[in-house]
């Protein structure tokens, strides 16, 4: 790195490294995989993994950005994502920066060839999603990122350059998309601020990959009201960006007060009332990730480091923001009553109720789009005989944009049956029907947790379709 760079990565991490008031012990570590071949990898990261016991079939994959000075591990012990990723089941990947990239450790949200779609940090990133489909069979679909400082600018660049890859993005004490372009643009990027008209804001977002028409990611962006070092008016920036990316004016369609402290949120609603965008402004805070330690519902996070701030949970109303917790994320609601009523060798017939103001739905089979109806029901077609799939299905508006997703439904073609077998988990690995990570046997396919890597634990496995293997304890045999 030039010496300049230098220089503004001390700038950013002088606030990180500050210490925080009433600070408590820092938690235990939590566990994560470092993954040592995800792609060619042009920017150069590291990638980490958390992977929750508890993880769903064909998870989500919420991608969590570092600040600076700081690395993945401390961003996973301290942000409180990891409590809502065992509780719902997704899949964390925690890229880190390294300091021969930048001398502290600062994602280079302000160098083009980092910030460009196919190249450098954020090719790195993108990587780094299409390897958690390949090798932990998380959803491409269900896409997100987030991040603090330079990675919430980081965010902004992931949104704006890979909007067909992440559904919603949570920018936290961020910076617009192509705010800055060199080193010293990026000093008045973070403080006082640029000032550009909603439409040239958009415009960066449309040029970062042209030909693209939507649909966009919604975006929620927090920032602290005492915030020193990414000034509080980058948040309205922000806001005019993505809500004329979204065809929005600047007004908010409602308000409310969240949290213990207060915090104020402004809605800016897209078709059909889906929330498009939102700005959660959190008084009274400086700079870094708002949390909440406890053990309650709405609490999270430790404040043992520094830019770990108690106050709110953030993480767990951006989960909620990313529907991750299985509530409405704000646009269509999820169809009900999705049922199999027909079934042949080579095909499944699903029908489900239609939801107001939906003009077409989404058909997913095993995690994958693979057709949108106008309306039910919906036969799949040219499937395997003897085969088992899991379904779901989301409304769309005019725009293309989904509401949330249905409950999943497994259902099977009729013809020859599905084989199975019987053993304790250190015989389903070395058959090839399950794999092992940290102690822990997954049947391959559905990644689906069978328990330590023993002798004593015995398991009846499915495989249907080929590859494919599930528990199946006492049905099949």
């Amino acid at each position: 790195m030039g010496r300049v760079t230098a220089v503004v990565g001390l700038v950013v991490a002088a606030a990180v490294c500050a210490p925080s008031p009433a600070a408590q012990a820092a938690p235990t570590s939590v566990a994560l995989e470092k993954v040592g071949n995800f792609g060619a990898n042009p920017g150069s990261l590291n990638m980490y993994v958390y992977r929750p016991t508890s993880l769903a079939a064909e998870p989500a994959v919420v991608v969590a950005l570092h600040g600076c000075g700081q690395s993945a591990q401390l961003y996973a012990d301290n942000a409180g994502l990891v409590k809502f990723a065992d509780q719902h089941g997704f899949l964390l990947v925690f890229p880190e920066q390294t300091s021969a990239n930048n001398s502290s450790k600062c994602f280079n949200w302000f160098q083009p060839g980092d910030t460009r779609r196919g190249q450098g940090e954020a090719a790195s990133i993108r990587q780094m999603v299409a390897h958690a489909g390949s090798a932990y069979g998380a959803d491409p679909e269900r896409a997100y990122v987030t991040g603090l400082s330079a990675g919430g600018a980081m965010t902004s660049v992931m949104l704006a350059t890979y909007p067909d890859v992440f559904k919603a993005g949570a920018v936290v004490a961020g910076l617009p998309y192509a705010c800055a372009d060199d080193v010293l643009s990026a000093y008045s990027c973070m403080s006082p601020g640029v000032d550009r008209t909603p439409s040239a804001w958009a415009q960066e977002v449309r040029d970062a990959h042209p030909g693209y028409g939507g649909p966009w990611p919604r975006v929620a962006i927090w920032q602290g009201d005492n915030d020193p070092t990414v000034a509080k008016r980058n948040a309205d920036e922000l806001r005019d960006q993505w809500t004329a990316v979204h065809g929005l004016d600047q007004s908010p369609d409602r308000t409310s007060a969240i949290g213990p402290n207060s915090t104020r949120r402004e809605q800016y609603l897209g078709t059909a009332g889906s929330v498009a965008v939102e700005v959660d402004r959190v008084p009274s805070i400086a700079h870094g990730t708002p949390v909440d330690p406890g053990t309650g519902a709405q609490e999270c996070g430790a404040t043992g480091t520094a830019n770990f701030i108690d106050s709110i949970c953030s993480s767990y109303w951006i989960t909620g923001f990313f529907g991750l917790d299985g509530s409405d994320p704000g646009g269509l609601p999820a169809p009900g009553g999705l049922a199999a009523t027909g079934a042949t060798d080579t095909s499944v017939t699903l029908n489900w109720n239609g939801v107001t103001d939906a003009a077409s739905y989404a058909v997913y089979r095993d995690g994958t789009r693979i057709a949108t109806p106008n309306r039910p029901p919906f036969t799949d077609t040219g499937l395997s005989p003897g085969s088992g799939h899991t379904y779901s299905v989301a409304a769309r508006d005019t725009a293309g944009t989904e509401g949330a997703r249905s409950a999943g439904l497994t259902a099977s073609t009729t013809g020859s049956t599905a084989k199975c077998w019987t053993a304790n988990n250190y015989q389903h690995v070395q058959s090839g029907r399950a794999t092992t990570t940290g102690g822990y046997v997954y049947a391959k396919g559905s990644n689906q947790n069978m328990g330590l890597y023993n002798t004593a634990v015995t398991h009846t496995l499915k495989e249907s379709p080929t590859g494919h293997y599930v528990i199946a304890d006492g049905t099949c045999s």
